[in-house]
């Protein structure tokens, strides 16, 4: 393995662009959607959008994922689990982009500002949203840090669930409502499992490479078969606990997101495999965010809805 950065120096773009690949941009948005998709149930059930509050959410939450990314690609290189047989996209470290030392500091600094952005959260949402944070942040280091990284084990898509889920949803609706409700757990069960969904075919992908590096993850405990069934699960669930699961507003919609699940779901068992996935991968990410999209669309009609009333 080479730890060592090119010996002709990039440009300040080559640069910038490598930085950009590095905290793995199609990855934000299982961090932006549960945020607003909390926002959105909180502005609903509250009449009330404290709009600041919602942008540091959104900030700090997208500052968590970036600085977990850096620190998984740092940590895999360095564990040796990145490697020229991998079929994901490329990684900085083990693409001698950057140091992983390099990478970590990058991961330490974007940790940092989120914990800043999280500290002014604290003043509005007090000690329960300070420990959040916290262990957020806690977990983005254990994901591939430690004795016994969370990423090497079977319970990568339960943290996902709780992080990029519940807690993302609840935690964004408490700071908005200073309140919890059954409707924002509903929701960060719908918008975690599609979050679980891209990890689950992160690692059906990586399944041989993972193996070999001694990762033995949910894909490997389950073996390949079962996992597509598992993945069909986390795509579909979503539907009813959004359509029953007490939210305000027209929830019907998300029924539009059907079409686009079955699509994903039939790719995987059509035998999808290698670099293939990683498309599959990116639309399943897209799918949370459409869910969210089209809970905003049902919002929006019921509002619409109200307003016609009200002048008939």
């Amino acid at each position: 393995m080479n730890d060592s950065i090119s010996a002709i120096p990039p440009t300040l773009g080559e640069q910038a662009r490598r930085w950009l690949a590095a905290s793995r941009p199609r990855t934000l948005l299982l961090a932006i959607a549960p945020v607003i998709g909390g926002v959105l149930l909180a502005t609903a059930d509250s009449g009330q959008l404290a709009f600041f509050t919602a942008l540091a959410t959104l900030l700090a939450a997208t500052g968590i994922q970036i600085g977990t990314n850096l620190h998984n690609d740092a940590a895999d290189f360095e564990r040796g689990t990145d490697t020229g047989a991998r079929v994901g996209p490329p990684r900085a470290s083990a693409q001698g982009w950057f140091t992983s030392a390099e990478v970590k500091r990058a991961a330490h600094l974007v940790f940092l500002t989120s914990l800043l952005l999280g500290l002014l959260l604290v003043l509005r949402g007090g000690f329960p949203i300070l420990l959040l944070g916290l262990a957020a942040i806690a977990a983005g280091y254990a994901y591939t840090s430690g004795p016994v990284p969370i990423a090497y084990g079977p319970y990568g898509e339960m943290f996902v669930l709780c992080f990029f889920g519940i807690a993302a949803v609840a935690g964004t609706y408490y700071l908005q409502t200073l309140t919890l409700s059954a409707g924002a757990i509903s929701l960060g069960i719908a918008l975690g499992l599609p979050a679980a969904a891209v990890l689950l075919l992160n690692n059906y992908r990586d399944f041989d490479t993972d193996r070999i590096a001694g990762r033995r993850t949910l894909c490997h405990v389950l073996e390949r078969p079962i996992a597509r069934y598992v993945y069909a699960a986390l795509l579909l669930m979503p539907l009813p606990l959004m359509l029953f699961g007490g939210l305000p507003g027209q929830t019907w919609p998300v029924l539009l997101a059907l079409p686009m699940a079955v699509k994903l779901i039939g790719r995987l068992f059509a035998g999808t495999q290698g670099p293939a996935l990683n498309q599959l991968l990116g639309q399943t990410a897209q799918y949370q965010a459409l869910l969210v999209l089209l809970y905003a669309a049902g919002l929006l009609l019921s509002l619409l809805l109200s307003l016609v009333l009200s002048w008939s």
